[in-house]
């Protein structure tokens, strides 16, 4: 398994607000630069999804994956790459931490990896550039920029 790659970011909303936009996920193709359709197999008692199918197009790396979820509440959510054609991983996890001015801290954890090699440098390197920009996506969505 490959090195986790995590970024943060503060999102000035509740973690509540933060949470509900991180689980609408048939919404990510609305507001994300690289997926460009999300299926909901399967939802969980909670009523989040606890299976989605997700088609990427991030320049050079183009796939159609499945993910699943765990839940915990409004503080944190964990994914697993169930299947895919070009990832062989796709696991992470968002963590939500309450700042005291009411703002969110908002920690991605990932792991990437390819089906073609990739030195482990540049694999790091593409896993930074997904969390930075997803985070900074999440926070232009979330705050209304």
């Amino acid at each position: 398994m490959s090195e986790q790659t995590s970024s943060t970011i503060a999102i000035e909303a509740s973690a509540d607000v933060v949470m509900n936009e991180i689980a609408d996920l048939e919404s990510y193709p609305d507001w994300t630069g690289s997926v460009r359709a999300v299926e909901v197999l399967e939802r969980g008692a909670d009523g989040r999804p606890a299976k989605a199918t997700f088609v990427l197009d991030a320049g050079v790396v183009k796939d159609t994956y499945t993910l699943a979820y765990t839940w915990n509440g409004n503080t944190s959510v964990s994914w697993t790459l169930v299947e895919a054609q070009m990832l062989t991983a796709m696991d992470g996890s968002y963590q939500l931490t309450s700042a005291a001015d009411g703002a969110t801290d908002v920690e991605y954890v990932l792991t990437l990896d390819l089906k073609m090699p990739m030195i482990g440098l540049l694999r790091r390197k593409a896993e930074k550039v997904v969390t930075d920009t997803a985070l900074k996506e999440l926070k232009r969505r979330v705050e209304g920029e």
